[in-house]
């Protein structure tokens, strides 16, 4: 159990580094994309605001997904985490999921990269997973207030 705490409370750390990281990265995206289209691509600086916009807002949806699991991670330490709010953060991720794969499908048309393609992927089964484990946890939700009602 004392690994398993630990455990928990470093994939805590791991996601508040994630979340205040990609911030950071979003702030300076501009720039960012702005060298990568000196030194990269010659494709990004000419759809300059086109790939900051889906860069930006695909960064924006990936810090959200960040952010559900930060406040489902915070129901673990507390050991309630078969609650209705979990399963509405699955399903906010799943969603949040599926359009960051469709603007990644956008970029596919502006920059073809088998990179792009993978992300597209990447994506598109994060989603699938987020919304079959939201219909897992709204089943062991619906069984825990059942049980709870029981006793």
């Amino acid at each position: 159990m004392f690994m398993n705490v630990k455990l928990t409370k470093f994939t805590k750390y791991v996601l508040d580094i994630m979340f205040f990281g990609g911030i950071l990265v979003l702030i300076t995206l501009p720039v960012i994309l702005k060298l990568l289209g000196k030194y990269y691509s010659e494709a990004i600086d000419e759809n300059f605001f086109l790939m900051l916009a889906i860069m930006g807002v695909a960064g924006v949806l990936g810090i959200l997904i960040i952010w559900q699991l930060r406040k489902m991670m915070k129901t673990v330490l507390e050991e309630s985490c078969f609650v209705y709010e979990n399963v509405q953060s699955l399903n906010r991720m799943a969603v949040l999921s599926l359009v960051i794969s469709v603007l990644f499908i956008m970029k596919l048309c502006l920059l073809p990269t088998p990179a792009t393609g993978i992300i597209v992927l990447v994506f598109f089964i994060a989603a699938l997973f987020s919304e079959v484990l939201s219909h897992v946890f709204a089943q062991a939700v619906s069984y825990k207030e059942e049980n709870d009602f029981t006793i």
